[in-house]
Parts: structure tokens; sequence; C-alpha cells
């Protein structure tokens, strides 16, 4: 099989362009499917909602009959307070009932039969209760007896029976649909998967078609006059060279395909656990006791809002790396313009710009007098005090008023400024470690990707100088930036 380069680029361009759309159709059906069982699962606890202010009703209906006829059998305060409680109760009940299925006509219209039964209902129980705590407890009996055959309880027993009824037909629907859902998602994610193990597979052909074409070039070369032999040696090297980057090329593409896919693969499997959870609830419901709410159904409704929110933070998380990679990259290769600067100026503007922040935080931010002004990169200059300034804002400790000191003075040709602030301190075994790239110390409360510590470094070797570090852990911390006093291009570190 024969490949020349051009050929080998497109091919490979192509498979890392299709594995990226892959990934991307992937994750977009999966936000997309567990928005939808979130939906599902909502409805799902909105008709545990409705089953559980119905099975109030009745209990309240039960209780109220119970107690109007206790008394009369037994005048006792005790039964004449439970009819009034559930008395007292039932408007509420009955406006929460309304209100969850404002959206149902059904169940609507079953309320509006329900509504004059149990006013009805209530009032006549009211009528025998007053008649007996009057004294005429024989007539109350003798009401009660007559006003049973109207069989008005039998009445509300039975609409709310069919209430019931429709709750358990939309939780079956709903519950089908979710498990809909989840299958779909998992045929998205079988047929994802496979055309992902497709690409892998062409990927791998064309890259080992394309290395033994090389390794044939490179066999022939050998075989040249021996007069060649210094050009077929330097020839030989360059391939072996190129057969490395392909080999290189093969493993980036390889794992940067299958990285997002071990991703997608753990929320697959924590939505099936969830679902899992979800329809061994379900079952239970339907089973034993529909109209309570289960520590099964709280998790259900957690975990999928969690994984949605695990997917997005990730890809923020992402986009906000490789932004500040390119920023990096970029003021790496910005040509440096020196010029004289005012630091009471500079540092004025900095603390001026967080003043606002630092109020809110009960903090307060210094520049000591006088000052040492140098001759160095404005941009430059600005973005090392402005993250140490902002650091040191971030990281106060909680309940001590802030204070950050910024001073300067002179040592040599060399001008040392540093940055104090009473905060939560740095252990001392991480001082080097928080200036590396992406690496954080301390309780991570704060946003940021570890970046910023990281390009002061970067910055200020730059501008021919350093950066140090003294702190304690709950002592603050102080940040020493070493600089020359003023900054040519030949200047470099000590």
């Amino acid at each position: 099989m024969q490949i020349d380069e051009r050929r080998f680029n497109r091919l490979a361009l192509s498979g890392v362009v299709a594995g990226f759309v892959l990934m991307l159709t992937a994750l977009a059906a999966i936000i997309m499917t567990l928005v939808i069982n979130q939906r599902s699962a909502a409805l799902v606890n909105h008709t545990y909602q409705v089953g559980s202010q119905l099975a109030q009703l009745q209990v309240l209906v039960e209780r109220a009959e119970t107690g109007a006829r206790g008394y009369l059998v037994s005048p006792d305060p005790a039964r004449l307070e439970t009819f009034e409680a559930s008395s007292a109760a039932m408007p509420d009940t009955i406006v929460r009932l309304a209100r969850l299925t404002s959206d149902n006509p059904v169940q609507q219209q079953n309320i509006a039969n329900l509504k004059p039964l149990i006013a009805e209902e209530f009032a006549k129980q009211s009528q025998f209760l007053i008649e007996a705590q009057a004294g005429r407890l024989d007539n109350a009996r003798a009401l009660f007896k007559a006003d049973v055959a109207r069989r008005r309880v039998a009445s509300i027993r039975q609409i709310a029976a069919a209430m019931g009824a429709e709750e358990q037909r939309l939780l079956n629907e709903r519950s089908a649909n979710a498990r809909g859902v989840s299958s779909i998602l998992f045929v998205i994610l079988g047929v994802t998967g496979a055309l992902l193990m497709a690409l892998g597979i062409a990927v791998f052909v064309t890259v080992r078609g394309y290395t033994e074409s090389l390794t044939r070039a490179r066999d022939r070369l050998h075989l040249l006059n021996t007069d060649l032999e210094g050009v077929v040696s330097e020839r030989t090297a360059d391939l072996r060279r190129a057969n490395d980057e392909i080999q290189r090329f093969a493993y980036i593409v390889s794992h940067d395909l299958r990285s997002p896919l071990v991703n997608i693969l753990g929320f697959t499997a924590e939505l099936e656990e969830t679902n899992k959870s979800l329809g061994a609830l379900l079952e239970r419901a339907e089973k034993e006791a529909p109209q309570i709410i289960t520590p099964d159904s709280e998790a259900a409704r957690e975990d999928l809002p969690e994984a949605i929110g695990f997917i997005r933070s990730s890809t923020q998380k992402m986009d906000r790396l490789i932004n500040a990679i390119l920023k990096l990259s970029r003021e790496g290769r910005r040509t440096l313009t020196p010029q004289p600067l005012d630091m009471d100026e500079v540092l004025g503007g900095i603390v001026g710009s967080i003043e606002h922040r630092l109020v809110e935080l009960g903090a307060t931010a210094t520049v000591e007098h006088p000052i040492p002004d140098l001759v160095s990169d404005r941009v430059a200059i600005e973005q090392i005090f402005s993250n140490l300034i902002e650091n040191a804002s971030k990281y106060l400790q909680p309940g001590r008023p802030g204070e950050i000191v910024v001073r300067g003075y002179e040592q040599g040709d060399r001008l040392i400024y540093e940055v104090e602030d009473n905060g939560r301190g740095i252990d001392p075994k991480d001082h080097q470690r928080v200036f590396d790239l992406f690496r954080r110390s301390g309780t991570q409360d704060q946003p940021g990707e570890g970046i910023g510590l990281a390009h002061v470094r970067a910055l200020a070797y730059r501008l021919g100088g350093f950066i140090d570090l003294k702190s304690e852990l709950g002592q603050g911390a102080t940040f020493q930036v070493n600089l020359p006093a003023t900054y040519t291009d030949e200047e470099v570190p000590n």
C-alpha cells in the first residue's frame, strides 16, 4: 500500500476531524438525553407529589368522619379536636392539590366534583357536633344516622380513587418515557463507540502503511551506489526521524480520541447507576406505596444534575486551560519595550482597580513610600503585580481583617519589590510547587487554574529577574520580585 506524504496528511487530518466530530456529537447527545431524563424525573416527582396530596386529602376526610362519629358515640374533647384540625387543614390541601393538577383537565374536573361533596360533608358533621355540644346528643345521633344514607363519604372515596388511578397512569407513562430516553442514549453511545473503534483501526492501518512505505524507501536507498553511501546514510537518518514522528503522531491521535471516550463512558456508568436506582424506586413504589417519596428518588434527582454539571465544568475547564496556554504562548512571543515607569502610579492604579473588591472583603491594600522606579516593560510589570496583589486579596484568612502591603527598596543595581499579606499562608513544602504551571496549594476554594504564579515567574525571568516566596501556614505570605533597575535585551536572571 503506497501512501505519499500529502495523502497521509489528508487522511490523518480527516481522521482527527472525524474523531472530534464524533466526540462532540456523542457529548451533545448525552447532554440532551440527560436534560430530557431530568425533565422526566421531575414529572415523576410531580406525580408523587400529587399522590401525596391526594393521600393527605383522604386522610383528612377519614379523620374528620372518625372524630365526628367518635364524639357522637362518646363525647371526648380529643375527638372534637381531631375533627376541627382536619376541617382546618382541608382547604389548604384542596388548594395545593388543585395547583399541582392545574395542567390536567381530568383531575381538575375530579377536584371540581370533590369540593361540593367535601364542603357538604364537613358542614353536616359540624351541624351534628353543634347539636351534640348543645346537649342534644340523641338528636345529633339521629341526624347522623339519617345522613349516612346519602353516602357522601363513599362518593369522595370513589373520586379520590379515580384521581389516584389517573396519577398511576401518568406515572407509568412517564416512567416508560424515561426508560425510552435511556435506551436511546445507550444506542447513541454504542454507535459512537463502534465508529470510534473503526476510525482508530483506519488510522492505525494508514499509519502502518505509511511507515512501511518509509521503511521500503530506506531499504532502497541503502542499495544505492557506494559513492552515494554518505547520502544514503543521511537520508536513512531522516527517514528514521520521520518514522519516530509518525509513531508519536499515531500515539497522540489515539490518546486524544480515547481520552474523551473514557470520560463519556464514565458518565454513562453514572447515568446507568442512577437509572437503576430510579427503576428500583418505581418498582418498589408501584408494589408498595406509590404516594411515598423514598430516599432513592431524592438520589435520582440529585445524581442527574450532578452528572450534567460535571460535564459542563469539565468542558469549561478545558476551554480555560487552552485559553491560558494560548495567552502564555502569545506573551512569550511579545516584544518587550522598556520605558521609565513611575511605580507609585503603576501600583496605585492596580490597587485602585480592585478597591471595590477589598471593600467587600473588609481588607486594605497600602503602597509604602518611597518606592523606587525602574525602566522596564510596562505591560509585563503590571501583569506581575496585578497577579500578586489579586492573589493576596483572594487568599485572606477568614476572621482576620485583611492587610496587604507593597514596598520596594534598592539593592545595588537591583530593585526588590515585596507584596506582603496576612492571609492564610502557604506550606513551606509547596513554595516551589505554586510557581509550576497548573499547580496550586492549600484549600481549593477560589477560582483559578494554577496559571497566575507560573506566568509571574516567566515574566520575571524575561525581564532579567526572579521571584521568591516567604510564608508559613496561617502567617501570611511575602512575595519578593527581584528585577534589574534598567531592563535591556541582554538581561538574564541571576
